[in-house]
């Protein structure tokens, strides 16, 4: 019997915990390992419908296995795995590396200036990414971006050079040159069957977007629902839209569940950059939260007799982030002490009155930006129906913003972001834990403060205080965000208090 790779096999789930999963190809477990095939020096995910080799070494990371010599195989398509929500979640050094390796730490920088943005050396947090991952810092960078070409190449028509500009590589030469050195194939060769299609730039890009199941995408966009701001984003019963910015290049993103059954969502997009594609895939990713383990979270949870009950409700609740870091704190600045509904309808008329209205609305709904920092820092908010206190608080934080007081970078602990947001007039801990939630989908987020959580915490009818409420969390650590999301919506059942979320 074939054994694991021993520089990162005790990271890998057991090794018959692979096999199971391999031979039952459960879906539960993609993007948590990969098989290798010795043989045909290919590798696959764990859903792979190619028939069963008898001999196979299991990877941790897909960049592990393209480090050892192998290729992704064209079937199952590995680029679509869910990346492994353990490393990229949290507050461990190597959990915030990989978050800025997804944001393009790597693509102008060198690994120095990367270590020293999670404070570590350079040799140390190589020798972690070894231990842990399995590969180097740079060999995650480049099965990235290599991963996010072959899925331009396969799903899109873009030109061969829109594809190597939109994976972060400077010129067509450097791409063809490492595609073909990581998988003995030209980028042209998977377009052959389609070389005679030409891409229509009037027509959206339309990618997927896989998860890990189960996914409740129907309660994702309830929350969604209940937030969105008419004229910036749409949310019906099928999907999410919104414009997205800047306006010199403005652009719109729809987003839905793939036809089929498939575990994966469908994103649409029209407008944008093709440079910002990579980007805008890890926002979305981010703000779906697409990369969350469910086993893991479950695991960690279901012990508690309050949450065991709301889990196996709904096993595929997921964790809503957003698509701004500065929309989401101006919004939850603008929600203090009010409704759901009346933080809407405030947030509503500050991104109509203050928002950069398109040329042209790309459809009903669709129609201006959400403001910038700038056009906030000194605006007059006095007819938006914030109290003059808000007002103020929202000033403050657009101005912070801009002087890098406060700020959404992944090198951040919980701890830190919140000690600089509530450095701010105006900003306590509940709008810091609210923010670091919502804008960077932090997975131990965790407003005490919170009036619904105090309540719907004992089963009695009694409420916490924020101290007792944060000494009973800590048993759900490090995933006491997504305890937060099945405490709330578990309270949507019943009409809401006057403080909400």
């Amino acid at each position: 019997m074939p054994t694991p790779s021993p520089s990162h096999s005790d990271i890998l789930p057991a090794w018959q915990v692979c096999e199971q999963a391999r031979k039952s190809r459960d879906p539960r477990f993609d993007g948590l390992f990969f098989t290798a095939v010795p043989s045909t020096r290919i590798y696959c995910r764990p859903v792979c419908p190619a028939p069963m080799a008898k001999t196979v070494t299991y990877y941790r990371h897909a960049a592990a296995a393209e480090a050892a010599g192998f290729r992704p195989c064209l079937r199952c398509r590995p680029e679509l795995s869910p990346d492994d929500g353990s490393w990229r979640r949290g507050d461990a050094a190597v959990a915030r590396a990989l978050k800025l390796i997804d944001d393009g730490a790597l693509a102008e920088q060198p690994l120095s200036a990367l270590a020293e943005r999670v404070g570590l050396g350079e040799r140390q947090l190589r020798r972690l990414f070894v231990e842990r991952v399995g590969v180097a810092p740079i060999g995650v960078h480049g099965t990235r971006r290599l991963l996010f070409a072959k899925q331009l190449l396969t799903e899109t028509t873009l030109p061969i050079t829109e594809v190597a500009l939109a994976s972060g590589f400077g010129s067509l030469r450097r791409f063809n040159d490492a595609f073909r050195a990581a998988y003995r194939m030209a980028p042209r060769d998977l377009r052959k069957q389609r070389e005679h299609v030409r891409h229509d730039n009037n027509q959206p890009l339309t990618l997927r977007l896989g998860y890990r199941p189960p996914y409740d995408f129907e309660a994702m966009l309830d929350f969604l629902r209940g937030r969105a701001l008419p004229g910036v984003e749409v949310v019906d019963v099928h999907s999410y839209s919104r414009v997205i910015g800047p306006i010199e290049q403005a652009g719109w993103l729809r987003v839905s569940a793939w036809p089929g059954g498939e575990h994966a969502l469908k994103l649409e997009l029209s407008g944008p950059a093709t440079t910002r594609l990579l980007e805008i895939v890890q926002r979305l990713r981010r703000m779906f939260d697409l990369d969350a383990d469910p086993q893991a979270i479950a695991a960690a949870l279901s012990s508690d007799a309050r949450l065991a009950p709301l889990l196996a409700k709904r096993p595929g609740l997921r964790l809503p982030s957003g698509w701004d870091g500065f929309e989401i704190a101006v919004r939850a600045i603008i929600g203090q002490q009010v409704s759901v509904a009346a933080a809407r309808t405030v947030a509503a008329r500050l991104a109509q009155r203050f928002g950069q209205p398109l040329p042209q609305a790309f459809a009903p709904g669709l129609e201006h930006l959400f403001p910038t920092p700038q056009a906030l820092a000194d605006a007059d908010l006095g007819a938006s129906g914030m109290t003059r206190a808000r007002a103020e608080t929202v000033r403050t934080v657009a101005r912070a913003l801009l002087d890098d007081r406060v700020d959404f970078r992944a090198e951040r602990t919980l701890d830190d972001f919140a000690s600089r947001w509530v450095a701010l007039p105006g900003i306590g801990p509940w709008t810091a834990q609210y923010i670091a939630l919502r804008a960077l989908g932090h997975p131990d987020a965790f407003p005490a403060e919170d009036l619904v959580l105090q309540r719907a915490v004992p089963a009695d009818g009694s409420r916490l205080t924020a101290k007792a409420l944060t000494a009973a969390s800590q048993a759900w650590r490090p995933w006491r965000g997504y305890a937060v999301i099945h405490l709330w919506r578990d309270t949507m059942t019943a009409p809401l208090p006057a403080k909400t979320p």
